[in-house]
């Protein structure tokens, strides 16, 4: 490995070789927002690495999943894949625990680097191959987006008792992400503050007036322990978090490089793990004591979350159709904070849109979501669960090969990165490494695949473990290809 050293060359005198600069006063921060939208995929240079409002981060991760898209995904354990609420408990945790910390750890470049996600990734995946991931994190963005959208509308129409067709809800639930978004990061960031409160107000009036009802039966206590209806829940639970890594620095770029590396990772980790625990674990828990309460099977008839959250609100009576409507609003924080990376990922997939004004991505991302979502609208179970486990294998493998270069090959160096080399292919890797390593991968992950439309040789003895064996397999795959990569150019 002697021409790893290679990497070395030239990156003395990267921008962000000196983090020593002075804190500049949190007050600029308004200057910074209004910087944000204007950068776009340019690198930040250090001297303007100046944001030392570190909490932001928190309430980013922690308002785009305090939202009844967590609700749900939590309810596919119990309604989807027969398991007890025990079991279904106890994998959110397990898994949650161990893959939020990805995009937790990938936010802590942001500040190191000032570079967005998909940039940073061209380090591993080069100028051209990045293109690669850029597209499946841009289906996959769009795909939580008309999840979140599908899911508003719902309870939207919901509290309008069927006067509101679940169309006419998705339009308004995109058309209020799209304002939030429109205005860019500052209000963003002051919208992602707030949301939470009057969410966690709604969730916890639902708590207490359903809290007779989850008691959990004994009947459905002791359904019998399946490892892969286990495994295959866990592939959701998986997809449903993992998938932020891809655009984690996108929201970082802008804190000052000094700040501890520790401190982006817990105020990013717990944003993502007290929501998205705390929503599942009720989420699984009020679906397994649905068959046990007429008003809310009724209202959760063929999958309807939205009803199935107005019904259990309703004795509550006008508050309650108050508070349904306020968890139909929680999918926009959401929706809004993804609608601002889409248009990254735009300007990286195309180049020359990178002097296109951000919120004209957003236009583009508002008229694509809704039809589609207004499709897929009727078959919203089927569509989560296909998703997320798609997901999950790829998010996997991409986050594993920047993991290796990163500890490995740069040997967590951040100095070893030179951004001023962030446009230009021929002083970038060609990538073959990492695509190679990726591709690869998926002979092994597509035998271990639990879907509707394929099941494995493997997965079905074991369950689905793809995205287990596309992180394992594309870590070890991407070693001998990225070490032959650098003995042929030495980059």
């Amino acid at each position: 490995m002697g021409n790893i050293e290679a990497l070395n060359t030239g990156r003395a005198g990267s921008r962000h070789s000196a983090w020593n600069l002075e804190v500049k006063d949190p007050q600029r921060s308004a200057l910074i927002d209004n910087q944000l939208d204007c950068t776009g995929i340019r690198p930040v240079p250090l001297e303007e690495r100046t944001d030392t409002q570190y909490s932001k981060i928190f309430f980013i991760w922690f308002s785009a999943n305090f939202n009844i898209l967590s609700f749900s995904a939590g309810t596919l354990g119990p309604a989807i894949f027969e398991l007890s609420f025990r079991d279904a408990a106890l994998t959110i945790l397990f898994f949650n625990v161990l893959c939020c910390a990805f995009p937790a750890y990938l936010t802590t470049w942001g500040p190191k680097l000032g570079l967005r996600q998909m940039i940073a990734s061209r380090y591993s995946f080069g100028y051209y191959g990045v293109i690669v991931p850029c597209v499946l994190n841009l289906i996959g963005m769009f795909g939580f987006c008309i999840l979140n959208a599908i899911l508003g509308g719902q309870t939207l129409a919901s509290v309008a008792r069927h006067d509101l067709s679940w169309s006419v809800g998705i339009v308004i639930i995109s058309l209020i992400s799209l304002v939030v978004s429109f205005f860019g990061y500052e209000v963003l960031n002051w919208y992602e503050r707030l949301a939470w409160i009057p969410v966690f107000i709604a969730f916890l009036v639902a708590l207490g007036v359903s809290a007779k009802h989850l008691s959990i039966p004994e009947s459905a206590g002791n359904i019998p322990t399946s490892a892969p209806a286990i495994l295959s829940f866990a592939s959701t639970i998986a997809g449903f978090v993992i998938a932020w890594s891809a655009l984690s620095s996108d929201f970082t770029a802008y804190y000052h490089p000094a700040v501890s590396s520790w401190k982006i990772f817990l105020y990013s980790y717990l944003g993502l793990l007290v929501p998205i625990i705390t929503l599942q674990c009720l989420g699984a828990a009020v679906v397994v004591a649905v068959p046990f309460v007429p008003t809310w099977e009724t209202e959760y008839a063929g999958g309807n979350i939205g009803g199935l959250l107005h019904a259990i609100l309703q004795p509550t009576h006008g508050f309650g159709d108050f508070l349904t409507v306020l968890l139909a609003l929680s999918v926009a924080g959401n929706i809004a904070a993804t609608f601002y990376s889409i248009s990254f990922n735009l300007q990286v997939l195309i180049p020359p849109l990178v002097n296109v004004p951000r919120y004209l991505f957003s236009i583009v991302a508002t008229a694509i979501v809704v039809p589609l979502a207004i499709v897929g609208s009727h078959s919203f179970y089927d569509t989560l669960v296909d998703f997320l486990g798609l997901l999950g294998y790829w998010s996997g493998a991409y986050v594993a090969i920047l993991l290796v270069e990163h500890l490995m090959f740069r040997k967590n160096d951040f100095s070893l990165y030179s951004t001023d080399d962030w446009s230009t292919p021929i002083r970038l890797p060609y990538g073959f490494a990492a695509l190679s390593a990726g591709v690869a991968s998926f002979g092994v992950v597509v035998p271990c695949m639990n879907q509707v439309w394929y099941t494995g040789p493997i997965a079905e003895k074991t369950g689905d473990i793809g995205f287990e064996v596309a992180i394992t397999a594309s870590a070890l795959l991407y070693i001998p290809f990225r070490w032959v990569e650098l003995r042929w150019r030495g980059i």
